[in-house]
């Protein structure tokens, strides 16, 4: 078991050592008390046997040993204690410093006494002493302090045996309760761990603590996120895969076509159809790489910072020009508000590029096609107008569906460039929208951003 990483093993080492360090904490209050206690209780019996010695007449030994003996009789001692032993030592001194009695002890106290209680230090150990002092003797009575700590002892263990008892007890409900506690943890990772692969289905939260419940409730979340991602995945290499096989089944036949070409203009023509092919089927395979990465960075959530759509359209109009001007359409910026917003410049690049791409293959020669970047309260607006035929509105919705074109257009085209730019815009929180131009009397297609 890993204390360090198991979360069972940390509950238990910690639970556990806190009941260690309770028991060991009750046993000192327990013996401080007890000796406390014992110090009080000796300390009057000490107090009481030197009162009774006293007298107003000088006491000899035999006199002395006599009431002392009374005085145990009548005084309930400690265990092991009573006179004859070292457990109580009696000394009494006469007026001019002549020791007059000294109980039958081995201890050898000093021939001083302090009046009241004292400790002193004899004999490899200390003594609890109590003087007093009259006008006919003084009366000392001393006590090994062993005895007040074995005694303090005894008194803690009899505290402390229910809690010796009680401890595996209590060590063992932990421990059942702690891995009862935790079985639901270990339910949810032996389902997990029995999955398949391709198994994203949610995992049950029947009977989880409030503490693991949002983590399975994530975890699901989680694996919904990533079977939609999984399932967009191969809806598009699916359409991906059957979108190619007509270009390329195009390609095989121009070249079977250029094979069989007798004359030179009948070659000139197959080539020419077959570059057309290429171009097509490259211009399909670029556009299918721009959406993977877009939907890849969607995924992995890319790294933002601020974006001047203006200079950015400006930009667009520039890099597209030369394509406008072989195909004869006008193209430019009708309106540059100054306008910034949080994004990422990459994506709405291939935005503004593909909206204003759109319009000049759609516009026909002589056509025009503007770009526009308006502030407005609360949002702003890049819109892309053309003079072309525009949208039906029935077919705008489904336009931004992949690979779908519009019957009866004769542009190239992959079906691919809308999708892209609705997951761009959708990303960004922006709305795209496609009508009809009012000043140019073709497509209209604007994206509202959220303004600062």
């Amino acid at each position: 078991m890993n204390v360090t990483h198991s979360l069972r093993g940390r509950l238990l080492w910690y639970l556990l050592a806190a009941i260690t360090i309770a028991a060991l904490a009750q046993a000192s209050i327990a013996y401080r008390t007890a000796l406390h206690d014992a110090d009080q209780i000796f300390d009057y019996h000490m107090q009481q046997m030197a009162l009774s010695l006293r007298s107003g007449t000088p006491l000899s030994n035999t006199e002395a040993q006599q009431r002392l003996e009374a005085q145990n009789e009548g005084t309930p001692a400690a265990p092991g204690s009573g006179p004859g032993t070292d457990d109580m030592v009696v000394q009494m001194w006469s007026p001019d410093g002549v020791q007059v009695f000294h109980s039958v002890s081995r201890a050898k106290l000093p021939q001083r006494a302090v009046l009241g209680f004292s400790n002193v230090k004899a004999n490899n150990t200390v003594y609890r002493v109590f003087s007093i002092q009259t006008a006919n003797q003084t009366v000392q009575v001393a006590q090994d302090l062993a005895v007040r700590r074995n005694m303090a002892g005894n008194l803690a263990l009899r505290t402390l045996g229910p809690i010796a008892v009680m401890m595996p007890i209590l060590m063992l409900v932990v421990w059942w309760v702690v891995s009862g506690s935790l079985e639901p943890v270990a339910r949810v990772r032996s389902q997990v761990a029995s999955r398949q692969a391709d198994d994203l289905s949610p995992v049950s939260d029947t009977g989880l603590p409030d503490e693991v419940r949002p983590l399975v409730q994530e975890l699901n979340l989680l694996f919904g996120r990533v079977k939609t991602a999984f399932d967009a995945q191969q809806s598009f290499v699916a359409d991906a895969a059957h979108e190619l096989r007509t270009p390329l089944a195009a390609l095989r036949l121009q070249a079977q076509s250029l094979e069989r070409a007798e004359s030179l203009d009948a070659r000139k023509l197959a080539v020419s159809r077959l570059t057309a092919g290429i171009d097509r089927a490259t211009r399909m395979v670029e556009q299918l790489l721009v959406l993977a990465r877009q939907e890849a960075s969607a995924a992995t959530g890319a790294v933002t910072r601020p974006v001047d759509l203006a200079d950015l359209a400006r930009r667009t109009v520039a890099d597209l020009a030369g394509v406008a001007a072989a195909k004869g359409v006008d193209v430019g910026v009708q309106q540059a508000d100054a306008a910034s917003v949080e994004g990422q410049p990459d994506a709405l690049q291939i935005l503004l590029r593909n909206l204003v791409d759109n319009a000049i293959k759609y516009t026909p020669s002589g056509g025009t096609a503007d770009i526009s970047v308006r502030t407005e309260p609360g949002k702003i607006v890049v819109s892309v107008e053309d003079s072309g035929p525009g949208i039906p509105p029935e077919e705008r919705e489904r336009v931004f569906d992949r690979f779908y074109r519009v019957a009866g257009s004769e542009a190239a085209g992959s079906g691919l460039g809308l999708a892209i730019i609705k997951a761009i815009a959708e990303r960004h929180g922006a709305q795209l929208a496609l009508g009809q131009s009012e000043r140019l009397g073709g497509l209209a297609a604007s994206v509202t951003f959220k303004g600062a």
